[in-house]
């Protein structure tokens, strides 16, 4: 198989993966407390993680950096604050509304990250407009209805989730930091930062089945630690357009898999909603990588001649 078709495959895998964790979140979240299943997923996450780095860093280079125990923790805080808006987001919204919703992060970040961007121009607007219209249809449902609590707080991860990407970029441009090494460093600190507010519902494991288990490995194992990992490896042999537009595919796997294994329907006014929301995000991903492209070559100075002296 050519190197481009496997790096390809990886990143729509990496998409489905993420695509899935709503449903699967959405299902354990019925089992046990959203702080219980945070906690578990954060867990697991570290236990299989640590033994990783412990058996990958070989010779005198130090197995954690400094700066990226600092780093770490940093984004690990910013990325506990995603994680809980959108596991209680998600428990009570539907799995494809969670995704379709999720995917306003990629018209929030470029209004955040304005590194080396300027500013944007109209069309972006225009585009972000479009996703403020299918939000409208999203949250309606069958008429015209204010937002419900879990749409909101998935709106509220959206926001918080392009801080937390905007974040990574200026806090790992230009350092040398391993992905392996902040992954342990964040999935470790979330597992102390969710212990406390889950020790007075550990009692609620007695009720966690096999299933459940499976779904909380998923969750860390596949969903955390693995799409992260392999999201690090597809980007580097692969142009920053095109891991985005494979990558961008997450919230139509999130409907796909919402409606094929969680029995979700989607009426006229959400399916109208999700084609908006999808067409917008691409829009205006597009929008803003092309223009970001003109500004760093209008930005890069033209070589000059000196003259040579005989």
């Amino acid at each position: 198989m050519p190197e481009a078709r496997r790096t390809d495959l990886v990143l729509l895998l990496v998409a489905l993966v993420w695509g899935s964790s709503y449903l699967t979140a959405k299902t354990a979240t019925e089992a046990a407390p959203v702080l219980v299943v945070l906690f578990l997923r954060y867990l697991l996450s570290a236990l299989a993680g640590v033994p990783l780095v412990l058996a990958t860093t070989l010779g005198p280079r130090a197995r954690w950096t400094r700066e990226e125990g600092k780093v770490g923790a940093v984004l690990g805080l910013s990325q506990a604050a995603v994680l809980v808006l959108e596991m209680y987001g998600v428990a009570h919204t539907s799995a494809a509304n969670a995704g379709l919703l999720i995917s306003l992060t990629l018209v929030i970040t470029p209004l955040l990250d304005r590194t080396g961007g300027g500013r944007l121009p109209p069309r972006f607007l225009l585009a972000a407009s479009l996703c403020v219209l299918a939000v409208g249809l999203l949250t309606s449902g069958t008429g015209l209805a204010p937002p419900g609590v879990g749409d909101l707080l998935i709106l509220a991860a959206a926001v918080v989730r392009a801080a937390h990407v905007t974040l990574v970029g200026r806090l790992t441009a230009g350092r040398a930091l391993r992905p392996l090494q902040l992954t342990v460093v964040q999935t470790s600190l979330g597992s102390m930062v969710f212990l406390v507010p889950t020790l007075a519902d550990l009692g609620a494991l007695k009720g966690i089945d096999a299933a459940n288990w499976l779904q909380l490995a998923y969750l860390a194992l596949f969903c955390s630690l693995f799409a992260f990992l392999a999201q690090t490896w597809a980007v580097q042999r692969s142009s920053a357009s095109r891991a985005s537009l494979l990558l961008g595919t997450e919230p139509v796997w999130a409907v796909v898999i919402g409606i094929a294994l969680g029995g979700e329907h989607l009426g006229a006014t959400t399916l109208l909603g999700a084609a908006l929301m999808v067409t917008g995000t691409y829009w205006g991903r597009s929008i803003e990588h092309t223009h970001r492209t003109r500004m760093t070559k209008e930005s890069t100075p033209c070589p000059t001649t000196t003259p040579t002296t005989v």
